[in-house]
């Protein structure tokens, strides 16, 4: 889509084909169960550490079916997503930009630090990477919680390549 297009509105929005499943991935980071069995601290960071651990396991499914484009959008939403809770925040406009280009590489690092894991299978390296990035609550066994965490994200990953390409776009059979 050209930049003029999108500009003046003159064609549809990709984004909108992965919205659905972005709106997924926010259901899937927002479980009580991580929150409260798995002691992840339900704070903007703890909130934030679940949403990009559920996006790197989507996105890998993604690009494991060639749908690399929709994983690229995907991460457009979340930077849109991202832009307007630090707006509402009350962060102004000058720093934005500093803060979501911070965002976008820490969800780049911790893609990385992901993908190989779920690719792999290896709950062991998937469970180090979420004891490293993920914010526990105070007083939580994080050796035990970042287990947890990692197996039901991995396990979500498993189930994730059950779906067909379209059910995940849709987003309407995921749990």
């Amino acid at each position: 889509m050209s930049f003029l297009s999108r500009l003046l509105g003159t064609a549809p929005d990709p984004r909108e084909g992965v919205r659905p499943l972005w709106h997924r991935v926010v259901e899937l980071a927002r479980d009580p169960v991580y929150y409260t069995e798995a002691q992840v601290a339900d704070s903007v960071a703890g909130r934030f550490d679940m949403i990009t651990a559920v996006l790197s396991a989507v996105m890998v499914r993604l690009e494991a079916s060639d749908l690399r484009a929709e994983s690229a959008l995907l991460a457009e939403l979340f930077v849109e997503d991202m832009d307007g809770q630090l707006r509402e925040f009350g962060v102004n406009d000058v720093v934005v930009g500093k803060r979501i280009g911070k965002l976008m590489s820490v969800l780049g690092g911790r893609l990385g630090a992901y993908r190989g894991a779920f690719n792999d299978g290896d709950l062991e390296r998937l469970t180090a990477a979420i004891a490293r990035n993920v914010t526990f609550a105070d007083g939580a066994d994080e050796a035990a919680a970042a287990r947890m965490v990692a197996e039901r994200i991995m396990k979500l990953f498993n189930r994730l390549g059950r779906f067909s390409d379209a059910e995940m776009l849709s987003a309407s059979a995921i749990w």
